[in-house]
């Protein structure tokens, strides 16, 4: 049985999703309730509310979402230009948040709807006057509008994780908004989408979508240019999968006809271009097809953005979530789904595996003697060396503290034996530690990888396995003895720092 979806997976997922929906409105008025609704359907508030910044630079509450009281309250309202400004220097940053608790406001008092509730005792509980904004930008930093939100679910000021959504989604709906913006000043006026094309700080085309010239670029702005590391010239001489990573190019093509065919009028996708130099560039596309009175497609208009930094830190993010953060293994979670990936190929190819469960012995007594940080260094040491020791196709990943464990498939009791005792072998090499050369020792337990038992038993039965080979081995504490040319005598040494046993 796969084990269950980390949760904080679950919400990004949903949270990608939320931002292709939004990427996918086609008018400006759909995109800014679209934002709102995703604010309380997805990241967690019970009410949200958009400012849109019009032209002279004045707001106007142009959607709301939640209660209906705060739509009724709200929705049409117009502010100046400086209606947020004593709110905001008063406010706490958190990240491009702005937070304004309820005690820091004039008389008690922010402007405009609070919520009907009485406030609660708990010292982070949510207050009916706190407040939280969300600026909303443009790729070029022109500000587009004001998301404000209230009500966080469960009654509590946000946590990190809520926060880095707002603030990651606040970040994709100032774009979509931009990005309506622009699309809606394209059926209005050429010349207005003629100077928004060419200075929008986001990367535009114009694509052909006719048989004869089928995906060529006909208009190109300098924004996408630079993210493609290609002239004007260069890039009207090619078909957008001529810059396309040949990995992607198959869904292009794909899209491509399906644009077209006019299927699909609006299209948001992230993919790969090749750079000028030759370099790999994630970007975001958001493609709409505009066509002719007769209703065939003519060409589209794509706005590409460059998210290669943020493609990092959402990797990072998800590593993060599935690796320990000192030593870089797997954790806990990410070695119960390999191992259940482990046990479901054991159904399918009918040869076993094997787990190790590895735990250094007394481990407690390098903490006790050398400090906690010279610990975590040994631990890192240890995770490195197991790793190197096993095979490219096995999980090395750590539980917590000093256990380890090691998912091997596909192996024979004597391959899984010969393993442990490479493990042991890599382990027992000398540590320098504070200049003393550290000798530790590993536990191991084995259990074997069958279709005839779940996970969580598996590795019961490893664990189980280690202490039996910890009784039987009579594990010891580990031995210190100075480095090579350390001045004191090394017998009295190795007896004087031989840490207490754990």
């Amino acid at each position: 049985m796969p084990a269950a979806e980390h949760p904080d997976f679950a919400a990004l997922r949903r949270l990608h999703d939320l931002i292709g929906k939004v990427n996918g409105c086609r008018t400006l008025t759909e995109t800014l309730q679209a934002v709102v609704d995703g604010v309380v359907d997805v990241v967690g508030f019970d009410v949200a509310v958009v400012n849109y910044v019009h032209v002279d630079k004045s707001f106007e509450v142009l959607a709301v979402a939640g209660d209906p009281r705060a739509c009724q309250e709200l929705l049409r309202q117009r502010s100046p230009a400086d209606a947020f400004e004593q709110e905001f220097a008063l406010a706490d940053h958190w990240g491009n948040l702005r937070f304004v608790p309820h005690d820091r406001l004039p008389n008690g008092e922010g402007q405009g709807w609070v919520p009907d509730i009485g406030p609660a005792d708990e010292p982070d509980a949510w207050h009916p006057q706190d407040a939280l904004f969300a600026p909303l930008s443009s790729p070029a930093g022109e500000l587009v509008g004001m998301l404000s939100v209230d009500l966080p679910r469960g009654g509590r000021l946000p946590d990190k994780l809520q926060q880095e959504m707002l603030e990651m989604f606040a970040a994709q709906a100032g774009i979509a908004i931009d990005n309506a913006r622009l699309t809606e000043r394209l059926r209005t006026s050429e010349e207005a989408f003629r100077l928004a094309f060419e200075g929008a700080g986001i990367g535009m085309a114009m694509v052909s979508l006719s048989p004869v010239d089928r995906g060529r670029f006909l208009r190109v702005n300098p924004a996408l240019c630079s993210i493609v590391g290609r002239s004007e010239d260069e890039l009207l001489a090619l078909r957008f999968l001529d810059v396309t990573h040949p990995d992607d190019r198959g869904s292009g093509m794909d899209f491509l006809d399906s644009a077209a065919a006019g299927s699909t009028p609006v299209f948001h996708v992230e993919k790969r271009y090749v750079h000028g130099d030759g370099s790999t560039v994630w970007v975001a596309v958001t493609s709409s097809v505009v066509s002719n009175a007769e209703g065939d497609a003519q060409h589209m208009i794509a706005q590409i953005e460059d998210i290669s930094d943020r493609r990092a830190i959402r990797e990072d993010l998800a590593h993060r979530a599935g690796h320990d953060d000192l030593t870089g293994l797997p954790n806990r979670h990410t070695c119960l789904t390999r191992l259940s990936e482990a046990v479901a190929s054991a159904q399918v190819r009918g040869r076993p595996g094997a787990v190790l469960f590895c735990d250094v012995d007394g481990f407690k007594s390098v903490n006790d003697t050398y400090g906690h940080a010279a610990g975590d260094r040994v631990l890192i040491v240890v995770a490195q060396r197991l790793a190197g020791a096993s095979r490219r196709t096995d999980t090395v990943a750590r539980l917590g503290g000093d256990e380890f464990v090691v998912v091997a498939e596909d192996t024979t009791p004597a391959r899984a034996r010969q393993l442990a005792e490479r493990l042991r072998r890599a382990v027992a090499a000398p540590i320098v530690v504070d200049q003393s050369l550290l000798h530790l020792s590993v536990s191991i337990g084995v259990a074997f990888i069958t279709d005839r038992h779940d996970p969580d038993s598996i590795l019961r039965r490893a664990d189980a396995a280690m202490y039996e080979d910890k009784d039987a081995r009579g594990s010891a504490d580990p031995v210190s003895s100075p480095r090579s040319g350390h001045e004191k005598d090394r017998s009295s040494t190795r007896q004087s720092a031989r840490p207490r046993r754990g």
